[in-house]
């Protein structure tokens, strides 16, 4: 990190970290909307970035991909793990996380992890972070993977690549040290959408999966929800964003209408594994994943579904920073680690 990162980092993390009073002067009055009142510290946040690293969702997608790596690495900080590989999984760039005490011997549990970023940003390094306390916290092993993403690749090549990712896991269990039975699938935003359409297709076709972790995901690109309505501004993830995400990943209407990438029209197969979804308060996506989560129960699929009211999309990176991001993800890691142990 450079050394202005690193400077921005630390005062963002005092910050967040102040007292009470001292983060209300600099967040100013408390923000409540929909019955649910926002984390003081990530208003703090919201109010710092505004200043400081504030959005231009009109550059260049390369530098909106340059720009989300710094913006993780100052919010996500550095975090213990026991061991990281760098591995190639069906041909793209996968990164192993091993915990310090695994939950279980070989062949143990295995949580394959998709990342966010709109189908158009995100990668491995993003990611890093959260992936390292998912792992560490639960004991279990986490394989992030790799996709294409648009406008250089459009609709169905990051759903045909998590989906072809997912099945090779499957087929090497045993050089990763996992057990076929024990591996889980999971992602946050766009990845909770793969997710979701790996756990999809898995049913449909006898592939083993033990369980789907979907974090905030995005489920129907055709989205009219009152979150979007009440959070398309001001909350990190705007409506200008999942506009431009769209327009580049998803270029033609009957893409936005195939439920690999609208899941809320999906048929619910036999057999779909155990969901846990979660859900941010100040979301634009809270009510098409909540949405989900009802389908999937009336379908009579085990579903938990948790919404971390006080939280934004994106929390899953804000493991670094503030205290309350960081908790709802330890939260998340000890779900994990209850499911597959």
């Amino acid at each position: 990190m450079k050394i202005r990162d690193a400077v921005e980092a630390k005062a963002l993390k005092t910050a967040m970290s102040a007292p009470a009073r001292i983060r209300r002067v600099i967040a100013g009055r408390p923000v409540m909307l929909d019955g649910q009142t926002l984390a003081p510290d990530l208003q703090v946040m919201l109010r710092l970035q505004a200043i400081a690293r504030p959005r231009d969702e009109e550059v260049p997608i390369a530098t909106m991909r340059t720009n989300m790596v710094k913006e993780t690495a100052l919010v996500g900080g550095v975090q213990a793990i026991g061991e990281v590989r760098d591995l190639t999984v069906a041909g793209r760039p996968a990164r192993h996380f091993l915990p310090t005490a695994p939950a279980s011997p070989d062949p143990g549990p295995l949580l394959v992890f998709l990342h966010g970023g709109g189908f158009i940003e995100g990668d491995l390094d993003t990611h890093d972070a959260a992936c390292r306390v998912l792992a560490e916290r639960s004991g279990v092993p986490v394989l992030a993977l790799t996709y294409r993403r648009g406008p250089e690749h459009v609709f169905p090549a990051a759903h045909d690549d998590a989906d072809e990712g997912y099945r090779w896991v499957v087929d090497h269990a045993a050089e990763l040290g996992a057990d076929p039975k024990r591996i889980a699938v999971g992602g946050d935003s766009a990845g909770g959408n793969l997710a979701a359409s790996v756990a999809l297709a898995a049913a449909r076709d006898g592939v083993p999966l033990a369980w789907q972790l979907l974090i905030y995901p995005c489920m129907d690109a055709e989205r009219d929800t009152q979150s979007l309505r009440l959070f398309g501004e001001g909350f990190y993830l705007t409506t200008q964003f999942m506009d431009r995400a769209d327009e580049s990943y998803l270029p033609l209407p009957e893409h936005r209408r195939d439920p690999r990438m609208s899941t809320v029209r999906a048929d619910v197969p036999p057999g779909l594994a155990p969901a846990y979804i979660v859900t941010a308060g100040f979301d634009p996506l809270r009510d098409e994943a909540e949405s989900y989560a009802r389908k999937l129960a009336d379908a009579g699929v085990s579903v938990e579904l948790q919404r971390c009211t006080d939280q934004i999309h994106g929390f899953l990176n804000i493991v670094g920073v503030g205290s309350t991001s960081r908790h709802a993800v330890e939260g998340i890691a000890d779900k994990l680690r209850a499911a597959l142990t």
